[in-house]
C-alpha cells in the first residue's frame, strides 16, 4: 500500500519520524520518504499489508489509513496513492488533455466500484493558468469516462462515498483517494473558540518535538486561545503546563477550548502579561509560543519593544529551552542576541500562506 501523506511545508522531516514511530508501534513494515518528486509539504509512505484476527478468531486486514487518521498528530491529509507524474507542459489545454489522459489510463476501477458515488477534490500550487477548479473538472471527466466502462458511475458533489484527491504542484500531478474526508486533520474537533490568528494543531505538536521535551514545566506565555497547550496536555505530559495571556477573551476561549479537549484541568490558566512573567513564576523548564507578528499585532511599530521586553523577561525565568514562531526575523534575533540567549535551530513552516521563522533558543 502506498499512501500520499500531507503535512505543512517545513516539517516534513518531523512527520516522517511519527509516521515511522506510528509503524513501529503497529508493527508495521514499510518506508518512509519525505518530499516525493520534490514537493515540500508531502510524504510518501509504502507499507506492506498487515492482518490481524478479531474476537470470533476471522482474519482481518488492519486498517492503516484509519490508524494514521486517528494517531497522527503532524499529518493534514492521509491520501490513498493511485498514481503521479510531473507534467510536460503547464500551457492549458496540453497540461488539462495531459491530465485526463493519465488520469484515464490509470486503475481508477480498482479503487471505486461504479455503484459508489464519487467527487473530485483538487488542489493546486504554482504559476498555472487554470484553476484547482479546472483541475477537479478534468479528473472528475476522466474519472467519469473510465467507470463508464463498467456501468453507470454516480456522481455527488456534497456526500460522496469515495473521494478523489488531484494534486497538482508546480509540474508534478498526485491521484488518490482521500481517507481523511472534507475536514483535514489539523482542525481540531476541541477547536470550539477561534482566535483570530490561530496555530494550527499540527504546527504547535512540531513546535513541541522541537522543544525535545523531557518532563519539566513548560509555558506559553502568549497561549492565544491555547493550541500549544491543549495539544502538549492531550499528549499525556506530566509536567505542569502553565498558560499566560493578556486578553481576558482569548483567554476565556483557550479555557473553552481546554474543556471542550478533556484538559482543562491539566492547564493553569493566568490573566497576565508576557512582558512580566518573573511575576508569575520564579523559573519555568521550557517556554513555546506564537509570537504576534503582522496583522496579529494590529500595530507593527509595536512589536520590536515587545519582543525586547519579553525576552528581556524570558532570561530571568527560562532554564531549559524556548520554541518560538514569528515573521519578524531581524526583530527576533536581535532581541535573542542582545538578552543573551543562543539559536540552537531555525527553519522556516509554512503557515496560512506565511513562511514563518521557528527558532529553538537556550
Amino acid at each position: 500500500m502506498k499512501l500520499l501523506l500531507t503535512t505543512s511545508q517545513g516539517i516534513e522531516d518531523l512527520a516522517k519520524k511519527e509516521v515511522g514511530n506510528l509503524l513501529k508501534m503497529a508493527d508495521l513494515k514499510g518506508k518512509v520518504e519525505e518530499k516525493p518528486l520534490g514537493v515540500e509539504g508531502r510524504i510518501w509512505a509504502e507499507i506492506e499489508e498487515s492482518y490481524y484476527f478479531d474476537k470470533k478468531g476471522k482474519k482481518r486486514e488492519f486498517e492503516i489509513a484509519s490508524f494514521l487518521n486517528e494517531n497522527s498528530r503532524l499529518l493534514h491529509r492521509v491520501i490513498l496513492h493511485i498514481c503521479s507524474t510531473k507534467i510536460s507542459s503547464l500551457e492549458t489545454g496540453r497540461a488539462l488533455t495531459e491530465i485526463y489522459n493519465f488520469v484515464f489510463n490509470s486503475p481508477i476501477e480498482e479503487y471505486a466500484k461504479v455503484s459508489e458515488s464519487f467527487a473530485v477534490r483538487s488542489f493546486r500550487k504554482g504559476e498555472h493558468e487554470f484553476t484547482s477548479i479546472d483541475i477537479a473538472k478534468i479528473v472528475g471527466s476522466a474519472i467519469y469516462d473510465k467507470l463508464s466502462k463498467f456501468g453507470k458511475p454516480k456522481v455527488n458533489l456534497d456526500h460522496p462515498s469515495v473521494i478523489f484527491r488531484a494534486e497538482l504542484i508546480d509540474n508534478v500531478f498526485f491521484l488518490g483517494i482521500d481517507t481523511t474526508g472534507d475536514s483535514s486533520l489539523h482542525k481540531r474537533p476541541w477547536r470550539v473558540y477561534d482566535h483570530p490568528a490561530h496555530l494550527k494543531a499540527s504546527i504547535a505538536n512540531a513546535m513541541i518535538e522541537l522543544a525535545e521535551l523531557d518532563g519539566g514545566s513548560v509555558s506559553d506565555p502568549m497561549c492565544g486561545s491555547g493550541t500549544i497547550l491543549i495539544e502538549l496536555a492531550l499528549r499525556g505530559y506530566e509536567g505542569k503546563i502553565i498558560g499566560i495571556e493578556k486578553y481576558k477573551k482569548h483567554l476565556k476561549g483557550a479555557k473553552m477550548n481546554a474543556l471542550a479537549a478533556g484538559v482543562l484541568e491539566k492547564i493553569d490558566f493566568i490573566h497576565g502579561d508576557a512582558t512580566k512573567l518573573s511575576q508569575y513564576f520564579e523559573s519555568v523548564d521550557f517556554a513555546l509560543s506564537n509570537l504576534p507578528y503582522g496583522l496579529k499585532i494590529g500595530k507593527k511599530r509595536l512589536i520590536p519593544d515587545l519582543y525586547m521586553a519579553f525576552f528581556n523577561e524570558l532570561s530571568k525565568v527560562l532554564e531549559k529551552r524556548g520554541v518560538f514562531l514569528t515573521t519578524e526575523k531581524r526583530v527576533i534575533e536581535t532581541a535573542i542576541e542582545e538578552n543573551g540567549f543562543k539559536i540552537k535551530h531555525h527553519r522556516l513552516i509554512g503557515h496560512g500562506g506565511l513562511k514563518v521563522h521557528a527558532y529553538v533558543i537556550s
